[in-house]
């Protein structure tokens, strides 16, 4: 797959995707074929540092010591202590709002027993748990919460959640068209060399904007079909997009 191709299909998912009152994203859909997800090794479960920022707002929230308070106060939304572990035992209401309220979790990696037993039940299901394959486990001595934080807001996880399809947000469109195909083209081509047959375990590629329509690589689209994928309702997905 090429940037021009890319490029084609970002100018005309913009075209088929009404005007809203606030900037839309980009998503990228990658449907899969020929795999078993019962085997853990075909899943797709990967952490990207994107070649560019997309300007998306990341919320951190840090569970930490006071070794990292300091550091944490100049990155994180929210820190929540290890002594005030306790007042959030049993209450998985609580709990739950925090999971939802942040997009990332940094813990501490001395603290990280105690995190897993609090936290565990409410972030692990949500995606959220802090993972140490992309640097969310930190060291009490760690130089910089701040560099880990920069790369933090610029990673995505895509992965295939037990369907064979994995999707992700790639951009937005307060980006250039550039900056969207080489986020694009990363995702794709990290996705494409982690799957057991490459190029044979990909049934279609799609990318469309939050509320639009979606539009498939390596398809020309006559302008009867165009028109269709304007007029089409966005409440309902595509039939792409549920396999």
């Amino acid at each position: 797959m090429d940037k021009k191709e890319v490029l084609e299909a970002i100018k005309l998912a913009k075209e088929v995707s009404k005007k809203r009152n606030f900037k839309q994203g980009f998503d990228i859909v990658i449907n899969l074929k020929n795999i078993n997800l019962k085997k853990p090794e075909q899943n797709v479960d990967l952490f990207l540092q994107l070649p560019h920022f997309t300007g998306k707002k990341v919320k951190i929230c840090a569970l930490i010591d006071y070794d990292l308070e300091k550091q944490a106060k100049e990155i994180a939304d929210n820190i929540i202590l290890k002594e005030n572990f306790p007042k959030y035992e049993g209450k998985k209401k609580e709990l739950k709002k925090i999971g939802r309220q942040y997009d990332l979790f940094i813990a501490q990696a001395d603290i990280m027993p105690k995190i897993a037993t609090l936290f565990g039940r409410i972030l692990g299901p949500l995606g959220k748990m802090p993972n140490p394959k992309i640097g969310a486990v930190v060291p009490s001595n760690v130089p910089s919460l701040k560099d880990l934080a920069d790369k933090l807001r610029n990673s995505i996880r895509i992965q295939t959640k037990n369907e064979l399809t994995a999707k992700a947000s790639i951009g937005s469109e307060l980006m250039k068209d550039e900056e969207v195909a080489d986020n694009f083209l990363h995702v794709y081509n990290s996705v494409l060399h982690s799957l057991p047959q490459e190029k044979d375990n990909i049934k279609s590629v799609i990318i469309k904007m939050s509320m639009g329509s979606p539009v498939q690589l390596n398809k020309e689209y006559k302008q009867e079909e165009i028109s269709l994928l304007v007029q089409k309702p966005k409440v309902k997905k595509s039939k792409e997009e549920e396999q």
